[in-house]
């Protein structure tokens, strides 16, 4: 499957579960999340205890927060822009000057 890059008007990501009755299983956006995250973003910190993971983009410079939709970490994956600032105020300004 070919997926696309981020482009500048993008801000948020939302994957879905599809429900096929006899399983789930993660929409088209989920997948380009899971692509995104391993192939084209760079991994800046990650939160245990929140669950999220802190992502530079590479071409732009915009901080991405990957995190879970829904109240369990087994939810559909979701990633949003954060600015400087909050990624600063949750990661660290280590994490941010290393990113």
């Amino acid at each position: 499957m070919e997926f696309n890059e981020l482009q500048a008007t993008e801000t948020v990501l939302e994957g879905y579960w599809l429900d096929l009755g006899s399983r789930m299983e993660p929409d088209a956006v989920c997948a380009r999340i899971e692509w995104l995250v391993k192939e084209r973003l760079k991994l800046c910190a990650e939160s245990v205890s929140a669950g999220t993971r802190l992502y530079r983009d590479p071409a732009d410079g915009r901080f991405w927060e990957y995190s879970h939709r829904g109240a369990v970490a087994a939810g559909p994956p979701a990633l949003a822009v954060i600015t400087t600032a909050d990624a600063e105020a949750r990661y660290g300004r280590q994490a941010v000057s290393a990113g």
